[in-house]
Parts: structure tokens; sequence; C-alpha cells
């Protein structure tokens, strides 16, 4: 299973506690992760951004879609947009987000979208 994360996946584990390449392999055995460019410039903007809990998660973020994950292009330059291409072109067979109007976007384009789930657990909703 080919799963695209989003920004506030890959600082799931700094701001929520969350395992997440873990629950990813509970949830979704034997998947490859891809983040998309726009979600990596997103993380690095946000980690250059200053200190806090939320730039320690996205510079963790960062370092984790570089080192774990697959960098793949899309035509859209804004981090949503390049995630919904990737799922309306079918070229992931899932989201990772915790981000509501993501959500929505890439079930309405009957992907299904793996997210948080109580505390510190993933579960996939399908379309």
């Amino acid at each position: 299973m080919r799963v695209a994360l989003d920004t506030s996946a890959l600082m799931m584990p700094v701001e929520l506690d969350v395992r997440l390449f873990d629950e990813l392999s509970r949830v979704a055995e034997g998947y490859e992760a891809v983040v998309p460019e726009a979600v990596v410039e997103e993380l690095r903007e946000l980690s250059a951004g200053g200190g806090g809990v939320e730039g320690t998660a996205a510079s963790v973020g960062y370092d984790l879609a570089v080192d774990r994950c697959e960098r793949v292009d899309t035509e859209a330059s804004y981090a949503d947009d390049a995630l919904v291409e990737l799922a309306t072109e079918a070229r992931v067979d899932a989201v990772v987000t915790n981000d509501q109007p993501l959500r929505d976007r890439v079930l309405d384009a009957s992907v299904p979208v793996i997210a948080l789930r109580g505390t510190n657990k993933l579960d996939i909703t399908r379309p």
C-alpha cells in the first residue's frame, strides 16, 4: 500500500506522541511512505520559523520526510493540493492526515484516509 503523508502526520510524533511508522505498519502492513515536495518545503519553512513545540515537531517531521519517505513531485506547489493531486491521479492508495479539510477532499476523491483515532492510534477511514 502506497501512502502519502502530509505535514500534520509528520509532526504527530512530537505533537501527539504517536509512533507514526509503527502505527502505519499496524494499519497498512507493507506500506510504502511517500511525501510530496510541497510537504517537505512546508516542514522546512515551519522548522525555520522558530522554536517551541511546533518548530521542533516540524524539524523532526522534516527529518522523517527526508530519511524515511520517498519524495515525489507534483504539479501543485501547495501541500494540500499536492496530496489531493496524488490521490486523484491514483498515485497513492491512502493519505495520512489529521487536517479535516484535507481529509474531506481526499475522501471526496474516493481515496481512504489514515488519521488519528483516540489518543495515539491510527485508523483507516474509507470513502
